[in-house]
């Protein structure tokens, strides 16, 4: 016997998911709710099968082709229009009219024994068998009566509640002879209940009905969709579940990543490949689809993830469908019955009410509360540009597509023949990235001069000879998951705001500029980068006297590029030095805080031991460099700023120092003392850039690590601080202790307040009003005076969902009652 599958409905009901897949296709435990159809059917001996196919039609065609995989012959019947229920089987006549052949929809889930529906209608020796079965509310059914002989008495198609006489109903399976054609108009809508089935009981024909026992759910509602994903894990239906049951109602597919300390209370299941982090917590009744990214601190409880999903750290997810392809952000919040589409992006921090319904391609800005459905408008990220370049997860949110587009972007805001320059970290996900840019940068009529792995200011200066511009792509410091690629001028800077909103602007029009193919643009591999850039350097920085002092210094590459550059100038430089950790690691491309802080006590120990006159360490990309004193104590950033501003102002005795506002007013007396004066900057690194290149700066650095050697380049080098101090320290004769004596200690606290997005001109406004006529700085934030001197700094962040404060006073206990009295203000206008 031969079936026919029923896959040509719309799924209205069902949208946003069936926006862009035909509701056959929607998962139900991680498998298309028709494949559940056909394996029933395969496990009833109905291996040949016509697939009836109308909306979206390609879609459910590539997925099962002929059938094959499942063990079956798959033919399929085209509707060029909507035909009806018995319209759509006449249109598949031809496959049919030799035999008997079952009727079941390609969209209900059931278990039902078809074999048994099978017998009864040969016993019987009906026309038409009808398949219903019980259910406790039966309005969007037909309702269907039968005698004692099961032959069929009535039929009411949707009734009201006041013309409900039974609660069995037809459930749209249907056991039919081939003369039943003879009854059905071709290429006109036609329905069985409605028109053939009153017309063949007016003759007298033979049409049963037979009640079935077991599990029936048709699809047709998101609540019902639910529904059947919590019914498949309960055990109440009998179908196939793929993968290993590793307790009991807990079930997870092959080559899925489960940490030891995610909680799973079953029954929920989680599809191949997918990777669940550490403290993540899956409740009853979750589905999790394939390759799904879950990471730490989220909660799952009753949802549906399609494939592809990545869902951020810390969110809150309940009773909500989730469409495939589409990233959640940390710490946002998905309420009971949201439905979000296919490809969406839900911004960090946001909320989705409950029974809201986000149509597919839409974007929710970070920190939106979303209560109403998004259908029409798609509202683009406010902005592309973070604080270094376009960042994000890689793969998820900074994918190779979005790299070539970028690239594309950045080209056609460029002369057609132009040189830019390209580098990248050591990082796996940094050189493939690295490629695409390549491909579509010669392709947008670019020339490419392509560094490879350099260090962070290699790349900028070699990008300022004579390249229009550049790009570096590396991983972002200390989030091994995530990746920068940054932009830099034809001065090797970070690009100005607005060269960003033109790069901007061009990539959210889409409108990229396309070479002829005799426009293609050249790649050149430069030869001897590092010594070009060691040469110079030891030409532009100051090194008198390091080669009689007989200094000792150790220097920790943190298996990272700076090691690279290292050999050729430690010879040149003509000190003592014990290089560590100068090989590459590809997989630790960062460090997290706590890698940093225990490698720098380990350089501390070897300093000491080593009897050297410090110890430095610079970052994986040789962007900033970390201090170490003769004894192997640790010189904090912060220190180490002033430690340095010391140095450099003792021995030019004039000129500017660019600081960022944040910096200890303590910086403002070690700069006087030594007749040189501070020119305070945003916290922005393309401020300190800016002043870095007049003639008159001396010194710049952030209190970070950061520091900027002006005679030699304007932008933050790690490998040029550690020149410049070593030239210094040789010269003064002091060692870093003693310098670090000499200077006050300063009493700067930091905290973070998260604050939605919506409230951050609030909070700013709030904070203005609360000084009073007390002296504000608004150079960047809010900075504010105090009569004694004390100050705090107010700053909302341009990337995530949060206020930075520093407050500063003669003491800790006064900066803290600062910092206290501001985060209360910050904290009221924020709720």
């Amino acid at each position: 016997m031969k079936a026919v599958v029923m896959a040509g409905g719309e799924g209205t009901r069902l949208r946003p998911m069936t926006s862009s897949m035909p509701k056959p296709l929607l998962p139900v435990a991680n498998r298309p709710i028709m494949e559940h159809v056909l394996r029933l059917l395969k496990r009833h001996g109905l291996t040949e099968t016509v697939v009836t196919v109308q909306f979206l039609a390609s879609l459910v065609k590539n997925y099962f082709g002929d059938g094959e995989e499942l063990g079956m012959e798959l033919t399929y019947a085209n509707e060029e229009k909507p035909l009806g229920t018995a319209g759509s089987v006449k249109n598949a006549e031809e496959a049919l009219k030799d035999d008997a052949f079952l009727v079941i929809s390609g969209d209900a889930l059931t278990d039902f024994d078809l074999t048994e529906l099978i017998n009864f209608h040969k016993e019987k020796g009906a026309l038409v068998t009808v398949c219903l079965t019980r259910v406790p509310n039966p309005l969007e059914f037909g309702i269907t009566i039968v005698d004692e002989e099961g032959k069929v008495e009535r039929f009411l198609e949707k009734p009201t509640w006041g013309q409900v006489f039974s609660d069995t109903v037809n459930t749209g399976i249907y056991v039919m002879e081939p003369e039943v054609f003879d009854y059905v108009d071709a290429d006109v809508s036609v329905d069985w209940s409605g028109d053939v089935f009153p017309q063949l009981m007016k003759e007298g024909k033979p049409v049963y009905g037979y009640i079935a026992e077991g599990y029936w759910e048709d699809v047709g509602t998101h609540e019902s969709y639910v529904k059947a994903q919590a019914d498949v894990l309960d055990g109440k239906v009998d179908v196939d579940i793929d993968g290993f049951e590793i307790s009991p109602g807990v079930w997870v597919a092959e080559g899925a990543e489960v940490h030891p300390d995610a909680v799973l209370r079953g029954p929920l299941y989680i599809g191949d490949y997918a990777k669940v982090e550490a403290d993540v917590e899956i409740r009853e009744h979750t589905v999790v689809g394939s390759n799904v990214v879950v990471k730490s601190g989220a909660f799952l409880h009753k949802a549906v993830l399609h494939d592809n999903v990545y869902i951020g750290q810390h969110c809150n997810l309940r009773g909500c469908v989730v469409g495939k392809n589409t990233d959640i952000m940390r710490s946002s919040r998905i309420e009971d019955g949201a439905v979000i589409g296919d490809e969406c992006l839900v911004g960090e921090e946001s909320i989705v009410q409950g029974n809201v319904r986000v149509y597919p391609f839409k974007t929710i800005e970070a920190g939106a509360f979303v209560n109403t459905s998004v259908i029409w408008e798609s509202r683009g990220q406010a902005h592309l540009f973070g604080a270094r370049g376009v960042s994000g997860i890689l793969n998820v949110e900074i994918t190779p597509e979005l790299a070539v587009r970028l690239a594309g972007a950045y080209a056609t805001t460029l002369k057609k023949g132009s040189t830019v320059t390209t580098a990248r970290d050591h990082s796996r996900g940094a050189r493939a990235l690295k490629r695409a840019v390549i491909s579509a940068l010669q392709a947008s009529a670019i020339d490419v001069r392509d560094l490879e792995n350099v260090p962070l200011p290699v790349a900028r200066q070699q990008t300022a000879r004579g390249s229009a511009g550049g790009i570096m792509i590396r991983t972002t410091p200390g989030v091994p998951d995530s990746v920068d690629i940054m932009f830099f001028d034809g001065n090797g800077a970070d690009l100005s705001q607005g060269s960003q909103r033109k790069l901007d602007r061009v990539y959210a029009r889409q409108e990229y500029r396309r070479a002829f193919p005799g426009e293609i643009g050249d790649l050149h591999f430069p030869s001897s980068v590092f010594d070009s850039y060691t040469g110079s350097l030891l030409r532009n920085v100051d090194t008198t006297g390091v080669a009689e002092s007989g200094l000792k210094v150790v220097v920790d590459a943190s298996n990272g590029s700076s090691g690279l550059v290292l050999p050729s100038l430690l010879g040149k430089l003509g000190v003592d030095s014990l290089t560590i950790n100068p090989g590459l690691d590809e997989s630790r491309p960062t460090e997290t805080a706590d890698a940093r802080r225990s490698g720098l006590i380990r350089l501390g120990e070897i300093v000491a031991s080593a009897r050297a006159a410090f110890g430095v360490r610079f970052d994986p990309v040789g962007e900033r460099l970390s201090l170490v004193d003769e004894k192997g104590r640790i010189v904090e950033d912060d220190r180490a700023l002033l430690v340095m501003l010391d140095l450099v102002a003792a021995e030019r005795r004039s000129g500017r120092v660019a600081l960022p506002v944040t910096t200890t007013r303590i910086a403002e007396q070690v700069a006087a003392y030594h007749g040189t004066q501070v020119d305070w900057t945003t916290t922005s690194p393309d401020d300190l850039t800016r002043v870095g290149r007049d003639d008159s700066t001396i010194f710049g650095g952030d209190g970070r690590g950061g520091f900027i050697v002006p005679e030699f380049s304007s932008v933050f080098d790690g490998t040029a601080a550690f020149v410049r101090l070593i030239g210094m320290v040789a010269r003064t004769q002091l060692t870093l202790s003693q310098i670090d004596a000499r200077i006050p200690r300063a009493h700067v606290l930091r905290r973070d307040l998260a604050t939605p997005w919506a409230v951050k001109g609030l909070v700013m406004r709030t904070v203005v009003e609360a000084a009073g006529d007390r002296s504000v700085d608004i150079t960047d934030g809010v900075r504010v005076v105090e009569a004694d001197g004390r100050w705090v700094m107010v700053l909302p962040d341009p990337a995530e969902a949060v206020t930075h404060l520093w407050a500063e006073g003669p003491d800790d206990a006064s900066a803290q009652t600062l910092l206290d009295e501001w985060a209360a203000v910050v904290d009221s206008a924020g709720h």
